[in-house]
């Protein structure tokens, strides 16, 4: 059984989460947690608390009734992240120019499974 956590709309780009999400994929949900707890980027928090959302919900019991599940046996089967919405404002730059800045967001989705 899958167990999905998402946090959308997240103010990081995504190209600075990605690399931290490739250290924890088809890792043991724990371990995961032990990898991002070491790191010192801010997007190492937000992939912490996603994979701890997905934990919370595989013991949930409305999400998975009549079931128990073992947390040390989840892994990330699945972790992507994904571009979301930018932001597009203006700076003013020298001679009357304007250069565009791109403030950008993603979308971060973790699955986990049982082994």
């Amino acid at each position: 059984m899958a167990f999905v956590a998402k946090h959308k709309n997240a103010r990081i780009s995504p190209r600075k989460v990605r690399h931290l999400a490739d250290l924890v994929r088809g890792k043991y949900a724990d371990e995961a947690l032990d990898i991002l707890r070491y790191q010192p980027h801010r997007g190492a928090r937000m992939l912490e608390g996603v994979i701890r959302s997905a934990m919370g919900n595989a013991q949930d019991p409305d999400q998975n009734p009549g079931q128990s599940v073992d947390v040390g046996g989840l892994y990330v089967a699945d972790i992507r992240v994904d571009g979301g919405p930018i932001f597009k404002r203006i700076r003013p730059r020298a001679r009357g120019m304007a250069f565009p800045v791109l403030r950008r967001s993603s979308h971060i989705s973790v699955v986990l499974e049982e082994v």
